[in-house]
């Protein structure tokens, strides 16, 4: 269940402005998490996340520190991304990941910080995570990283 909060977390951030962690614990009641601000706190800490001014609106946001991610960070993400995919496919130079329901946008973002040079790049559904890579090489040589991740 942490697992599947933080991915969530994660994907929140990513596509509402959350500025405070009442707004967060909100968004995640209202997505059948059943949290508290102690708990969102711990894993806002655990994730790194940061607050950056949104450019939008001018208000402080959180989001993922994407500069110089530190290792526990990509940590964090392997073993989300580990947490929720359930298969990966290749055809030719795409690559298919099937995640647990609404997980499918944390494992991209998983993807998308793991700077995968032979990842083009990535496209986040509910369940499904549909990545373009470089050519058809790249594609099997990412699904066997990827299975291994998945070990």
């Amino acid at each position: 269940m942490k697992f599947q909060r933080q991915a969530k977390i994660l994907d929140l951030i990513d596509r509402f402005e959350i500025e405070t962690q009442e707004d967060l614990t909100d968004h995640l009641r209202a997505m059948g998490f059943n949290t508290t601000q102690a708990t969102v706190s711990r894993d806002i800490k655990e994730l790194r996340l940061i607050k950056s001014l949104s450019a939008e609106t001018g208000k402080y946001k959180y989001t993922a520190s994407t500069a110089g991610a530190a290792d526990s960070f990509t940590t964090r993400l392997r073993n989300i991304f580990r947490e929720c995919v359930t298969a990966i496919d290749a055809a030719q130079n795409m690559v298919v990941i099937k995640t647990l329901p609404g997980l499918g946008q944390a494992a991209a973002m998983a993807i998308d910080a793991m700077r995968a040079s032979d990842v083009v790049g990535t496209l986040g559904g509910d369940d499904t995570v549909f990545a373009v890579m470089r050519d058809n090489e790249a594609a099997a040589r990412f699904c066997r990283q990827a299975q291994d991740i998945l070990k």
